[in-house]
C-alpha cells in the first residue's frame, strides 16, 4: 500500500503562483509515472502534468503548458508541480498520482484557489 500526501495549496490572486507537492510513502522510482490531476467543481477529473521518475520525461495538458512545471526528486520519493502565472479557471482539487504496473494510487487532494 502506498499513501500520497499532497501539500502547498491555498488561495492566491490571478497572477500568482503556488508550488504543490506529493510525497510518496514508497518508492516513486519503481513507478512507471507520477502525475498530478485537477477536478473542478461540476467537472470530470482531468491531467494536469505527468512525469516519468526515471527518466524525467514529462507531459503537459495544453491548458497548463509553459505556467506549469512538473519535477520530481526520487530520493525524497517527492514529486512538484511548479504553477505560475495562474488563472481562475485553475481553481480545482489538484490529486496527485501514482502510476504502478499492477495499479495506481492516489492522493486526498489540495484545494487551489485562485481570484480574479
Amino acid at each position: 500500500q502506498v499513501q500520497l500526501v499532497e501539500s502547498g495549496g491555498g488561495l492566491v490572486q490571478a497572477g500568482g503562483s503556488l508550488r504543490l507537492s506529493c510525497a510518496a510513502s514508497g518508492s516513486i522510482a519503481s513507478t512507471n509515472a507520477m502525475g498530478w490531476y485537477r477536478q473542478a467543481p461540476g467537472k470530470q477529473r482531468e491531467l494536469v502534468a505527468t512525469i516519468t521518475p526515471r527518466f524525467g520525461v514529462t507531459n503537459y495538458a495544453d491548458s497548463v503548458k509553459g505556467r506549469f512545471t512538473i519535477s520530481r526528486d526520487n530520493a525524497k520519493n517527492t514529486v512538484y508541480l511548479q504553477m505560475n502565472s495562474l488563472k481562475a479557471e485553475d481553481t480545482a482539487v489538484y490529486f496527485c498520482n501514482a502510476r504502478y504496473a499492477y495499479r495506481d494510487y492516489w492522493g486526498q487532494g489540495t484545494q487551489v484557489t485562485v481570484s480574479s
